[in-house]
């Protein structure tokens, strides 16, 4: 679509279209301010205030990290605590833990299932239930963990006990990762009929179609373009129509991908802003802490100095599906390659080295100009899927 330079947001031709959107946040608290307490309350505060933004501004979703000891990228460790927080900055919003480990030797099962039903109770039923193994090997060597695939058969194991937890007024298990050899009431039990909807962090492609099989919702974190992202999805969709038996009381048939925007009223400002030479610092701790996930080759890994975009590069990057950047007319036009691979939820990190008033700008101009042109309906997905739950049978 051409820009039209009216400084108006026409409505574009979008039937049939679906897509959510929401932001990521984890205490991105960068170079010397990451040793400065004050200027790490200053960005824990921050994002904060960003999710306040986004509420108020169509946005449904918020995810927020649990990392562990990842300097820089992520000072957010105590997520169900910072939640807590939120939720009583918010109205609408669904926040999500972005994740919960669930290996016992960094949270013990029934913390995890307290935790959960705890944030049911105090956002009114708008917790999200994110679940995931760690970032990687540096993250879970924190607790000891020496072995970064030692914890997969742990969120095998726990992921099925969870639900029965919410379910049960006497739950007992032996399994190989944790027991309990006295039966326990585990409080509270969620809020509303069933639990809030589960997902899974999903970076191999293998564990896409699993997820879709288990009725888990998938939060994708791609590194690339994308339309390499279609064959994730399509194997996740397969495997959620062959769902018969999901974990919990409900399938969550959801595809979540993060990516980044830079949607300013101005597009020029937007492709400045691009072309910073401290844009892809977040990508090279990225590709740092996060080992078990595929990185694409020659991605930078901090401390190498990310590559600066060039203003010339800026349309190619837009073209190849690997940056939205522009106007609202302009970023509109360029989520149609986003649609096209078949994801349910759009989510964006924040604040990806805007300043802080740039951040609200782009979360106010996106969610006033591009969000009901793809987000035509007013109840989360999530929300539907759950109002259809009997509250029993797993």
């Amino acid at each position: 679509m051409p820009v039209s330079g009216t400084g108006r947001f026409p409505v574009i031709d979008q039937k049939g279209v679906q897509m959510e959107f929401g932001i990521f946040i984890q205490g991105t608290c960068t170079g010397e301010n990451a040793h400065i307490p004050a200027k790490e309350h200053e960005a824990l505060f921050n994002e904060i205030a960003y999710t306040v933004t986004a509420d108020k501004n169509n946005w449904k979703y918020c995810w927020a990290t649990e990392h562990h000891g990842l300097t820089e990228y992520s000072h957010i460790s105590a997520n169900d605590v910072y939640l807590g927080y939120l939720a009583a900055q918010t109205e609408k919003i669904h926040l999500g833990s972005g994740i919960f480990n669930l290996s016992p030797r960094v949270n013990h099962p029934v913390r995890n299932a307290e935790k959960v039903a705890m944030l049911d109770h105090l956002t009114h039923g708008r917790f999200e239930f994110g679940t995931g193994r760690g970032a990687g090997s540096h993250e879970v060597a924190t607790f000891n963990i020496h072995d970064t695939s030692s914890t997969k058969a742990e969120w095998d194991e726990v992921i099925y006990e969870i639900p029965k937890m919410w379910n049960q007024k006497d739950y007992t298990f032996q399994g190989q990762h944790f027991q309990m050899d006295t039966p326990h009431n585990i409080l509270p039990k969620p809020y509303k009929a069933a639990h809030p909807a589960m997902w899974v962090a999903c970076g191999n492609p293998a564990t896409y179609g699993k997820a879709g099989k288990m009725g888990l919702g998938a939060l994708g974190f791609n590194f690339s373009p994308v339309a390499a992202m279609k064959p994730q999805i399509d194997s996740y969709k397969e495997g959620a129509a062959a769902c018969t038996e999901p974990v919990g009381a409900f399938a969550n048939n959801n595809v979540m991908v993060t990516n980044s925007v830079i949607c300013m009223k101005d597009r020029e400002k937007a492709r400045e802003i691009a072309c910073r030479p401290d844009r892809g610092l977040i990508f090279s701790l990225v590709c740092l802490y996060h080992d078990t996930f595929p990185t694409p080759p020659g991605a930078p890994v901090w401390p190498e100095t990310p590559k600066q975009m060039k203003p010339e590069e800026v349309d190619a990057a837009i073209e190849a599906g690997a940056l939205l950047c522009g106007n609202p007319e302009e970023v509109a036009e360029q989520l149609r390659a986003f649609d096209a691979v078949g994801m349910d939820q759009l989510v964006f990190g924040m604040p990806n080295h805007l300043a802080p008033d740039e951040v609200h700008e782009c979360l106010e101009t996106f969610g006033q100009h591009v969000i009901p042109e793809y987000d035509k309906d007013p109840v989360h997905s999530t929300t539907h899927y759950r109002n259809k739950a009997t509250g029993g049978g797993f």
